[in-house]
């Protein structure tokens, strides 16, 4: 495959340590990729050079497994990961199974089309995979790298959607995004703020850290639900008795098949849905890790292998 675009993902911050017993050199890192098929496998089918293909924290599975056999692939416990699993997209080049490769739609271009390979299709899977009714109603911690995109998904769902954030001035941007409500974590308890607009069906949580998740869940509905896309090494403690009379569900969400990318990257057409992004150059690379470790970009950096 040859890379036209690949993403920097805070996930690809411990790769790019390359520390651990197990590391092997050279390290490229990069599971966000976008690019064309260069050459096709002598038993591969269904793909042809010249295809505009993307591959995404999905980098295959087994095959037979009782996950892959039941269609959960992602659960798969060989399930192989770009960068960690096989050398990742920072390149100009990348060699993955065919299992791993989404078609890339029309419409669509390369660099907005890598970080669907992680950020879209986990945000796109966590909002439409919870089972909240129609015109429920759906709020966005962190809007961020995957929370921008999970407002976007959300709001075009057809949802009253809740946007949270730190500080008044990321409230015009949301609004944009398509946010109905906005609150301000800084000024007020989110929780609390929530429970004001009538609660929430469903929090999608997608900021780096879990310490906010405790108080946050005063703001869930009978029977809402939070989901954590994003995590840190923390943990979280919610008393059981809270859980229990409220009916509240707490739930993780990792990210999607191959298939599952190509949908939501065909709802991003059909709808008007595009990553926020900043392009950096692949000789970058380094900077672009330097910018992420120190949280200046907001959204997600995607880097152009044409140039080096």
């Amino acid at each position: 495959m040859a890379v036209g675009a690949s993403g920097v993902c805070n996930a690809d911050l411990g790769t790019a340590d390359a520390v651990g017993s197990g590391t092997t050199f050279p390290v490229t890192p990069g599971h966000e990729v976008a690019g064309t098929i260069a050459a096709v496998g002598d038993l591969v089918e269904g793909w042809s050079v010249g295809d505009r293909v993307a591959v995404g924290w999905f980098g295959g599975s087994c095959g037979h497994c009782a996950f892959c056999r039941a269609g959960d692939v992602v659960h798969c416990p060989e399930r192989k990961i770009p960068g960690l699993s096989y050398p990742g997209g920072w390149a100009q080049s990348i060699t993955v199974p065919a299992d791993a490769l989404a078609r890339v739609p029309d419409g669509l271009d390369l660099f907005d089309a890598a970080p669907f390979g992680c950020a879209g299709v986990s945000t796109f899977n966590a909002v439409r995979k919870a089972g909240i009714p129609a015109g429920g109603r759906l709020a966005v911690f962190g809007i961020g790298g995957l929370g921008h995109l999970a407002l976007q998904f959300a709001a075009r769902l057809g949802y009253e959607t809740i946007a949270i954030a730190r500080g008044e001035e990321r409230e015009k941007l949301t609004r944009t995004l398509g946010a109905h409500h906005y609150i301000d974590s800084d000024a007020n308890a989110p929780g609390a703020a929530l429970k004001a607009l009538g609660g929430a069906d469903l929090i999608v949580y997608t900021a780096s850290s879990t310490a906010p998740v405790d108080e946050l869940l005063a703001g869930l509905n009978t029977h809402g639900q939070l989901t954590l896309v994003g995590v840190d090494a923390g943990s979280v403690t919610v008393p059981a008795a809270q859980l229990v009379m409220n009916g509240h569900t707490l739930t993780g969400h990792l990210t999607g098949s191959a298939r599952e990318t190509e949908q939501a990257m065909e709802f991003a057409v059909t709808h008007n849905i595009r990553p926020l992004i900043e392009r950096m150059a692949l000789k970058q690379a380094g900077d672009a890790v330097t910018r992420l470790r120190s949280g200046a970009p907001r959204f997600r950096i995607v880097l152009d292998t044409s140039g080096q």
